[in-house]
């Protein structure tokens, strides 16, 4: 055998390939399909990458020997390659290799397509179940049986708590009309199971809602309260609520507040205890205030004398923000600016909410209440002033929030420009004429004329006493302010401010003003 170099394979033993049909001894018979050089090729590419050459050389040359020494027969060229790669390439773990079924599926997804099938089959069933079973409810609202009925009712109730798709399926199948003409029965169980079923059906449902009311359910629930006896509470309660959920339907606005359900809802508001915290209440105002954003219902709400009963009621902080949202509704239209203008202390009473700095939200709707007042009529502001609401608007402007801040600025700003026009009328002209005044003694005068002097001295007659009034307003202001703070402060009632307090009032022009 040749001696083996670094990095030269040309030299293995391989290089003398025997002729002979057999072998013998160390000789072996090579495949007449591979050359010397084609074999050679093949070596090396199986070596080429792994260990070092040498190393790779030196496991060549002993497998070499050791195939040689044996008296079997060598193996095919596919046989001693694969000799080769597993010298050469390291060993890795077996691996487990999965047959795959029969049906070309892997157990895993024939097991997740089962599931997937199962499932459907078990959501399948369970709708069906729930099908018939609100087909039964329904023929039984149908069965002229009352205790049938009501049972029935109940199940409604029960089922359309919290389901969207019974509710929708249970109109689908003819619910609602066997419910309103349930109210025609005469006891009190049959009319609360189909008002409380009634009121679940239109929750979240707006075509319910019309369908409730197209059925005439507002008139037979009217008709219930009309009986000579007083109503029963849980009825009268139950429906307030049926009025809550229709009134939120815009179409229904103008329906329910000309069927009558306004003095309805402001009696059941009277009746209950003030210093009670009862659903109902919370109920009755809220669907007073859906009924109020509809204008044609503002009238209904003044017949009905809710408005001086809204601001007796405010001062609850429980119910005053809401009342308050009601006022801001009825302050939208004549009839309804006309019923608080008219109400007994209602601008003492809407000028004390400017001073309720812990509540935001109802300095905010208070103030845009008196500002509409403000723009509408002139005798408004007159009262306005009277109760009071220059010093609340100035404490508001710094104390109150952005809204009610810019609120307060254009009420002050009306009442500015309204009190100019009355000084103006009082010295029997116009602005224009006061502005005038001093060209009358002017230099460019072609003849000194004594009426110069006279309207100079008008127009300082009028300006003194426009400065007089405003330093009064100011004072006054200043004051009301000091007796508040004070008063939050909790100081002695016997507090008496310093000369120095007095002496910053006595001096203050309208600078001060923040107009």
């Amino acid at each position: 055998m040749a001696k083996c170099h670094r990095n030269d394979i040309g030299s293995i033993a391989l290089d003398r390939p025997s002729t002979a049909t057999s072998s013998t001894g160390n000789n072996f018979r090579l495949w007449t399909a591979f050359t010397g050089a084609t074999f050679r090729r093949k070596i090396f590419d199986a070596v080429s990458c792994g260990a070092s050459s040498r190393h790779r050389h030196q496991l060549m040359q002993e497998m070499l020997n050791d195939t040689g020494s044996q008296s079997q027969p060598p193996p095919p060229t596919t046989t001693m390659k694969s000799v080769l790669k597993e010298f050469n390439d390291p060993k890795k773990a077996d691996k487990v290799v999965k047959k795959p079924n029969s049906n070309g599926k892997s157990e895993k997804l024939a097991d997740l397509l089962n599931l997937v099938e199962t499932e459907t089959a078990a959501e399948t069933k369970r709708k069906v179940e729930a099908l018939e079973e609100l087909k039964r409810v329904v023929k039984e609202l149908q069965v002229e049986d009352k205790e049938r009925n009501v049972q029935a009712a109940c199940r409604v109730r029960s089922l359309t708590k919290e389901d969207s798709e019974a509710r929708m399926t249970l109109a689908m199948l003819g619910t609602i009309l066997p419910l309103v003409a349930m109210l025609d029965f005469q006891d009190s169980d049959s009319q609360i199971a189909a008002l409380y079923a009634l009121l679940n059906l239109g929750i979240g449902n707006d075509a319910n809602k019309a369908a409730i009311v197209k059925a005439g359910a507002v008139h037979k629930m009217l008709k219930l309260l009309e009986s000579p006896n007083e109503p029963n509470q849980a009825v009268s309660d139950a429906v307030v609520a049926n009025f809550l959920g229709l009134s939120a339907l815009d179409s229904n606005k103008p329906i329910i507040g000309s069927s009558g359900a306004i003095p309805f809802l402001v009696k059941s508001l009277k009746i209950l205890d003030t210093n009670s915290r009862s659903q109902a209440r919370h109920d009755a105002l809220r669907a007073l205030y859906n009924l109020s954003i509809s204008p044609s219902n503002i009238s209904f709400i003044s017949e009905a004398d809710l408005i001086p009963f809204l601001l007796n009621a405010l001062g609850d902080m429980e119910v005053s923000e809401r009342i308050l949202s009601i006022l801001s509704n009825v302050v939208s239209t004549p009839e309804g600016r006309k019923g608080i203008s008219i109400a007994p202390e209602a601008f003492p009473i809407l000028v004390d909410v400017l001073n309720w700095t812990d509540s935001p939200g109802c300095q905010e709707k208070a103030s845009y209440i008196l500002m509409v007042m403000a723009h509408k009529a002139y005798g408004d502001r007159q009262a306005m002033i009277e109760a009071g609401i220059v010093s609340s608007l100035l404490e508001l402007t710094l104390l109150g929030s952005t809204l009610a801040q810019k609120r307060a600025s254009r009420i002050l700003e009306v009442l500015r420009v309204d009190k100019g026009k009355r000084v103006s009328e009082n010295f029997g002209g116009n602005m224009n004429a006061a502005v005038s005044a001093p060209i009358c003694g002017s230099s460019s005068s072609s003849s000194t004329n004594l009426n110069g002097k006279e309207c100079l001295v008008e127009e300082a007659g009028m300006m003194s006493e426009e400065k007089k009034a405003v330093k009064q307003l100011v004072q006054q202001s200043l004051q009301n302010n000091m007796r508040r703070i004070v008063n939050r402060a909790n100081l002695p009632q016997d507090f008496v401010p310093s000369e120095h307090f007095k002496s910053l009032t006595a001096s203050t022009t309208s600078k001060s003003l923040p107009f």
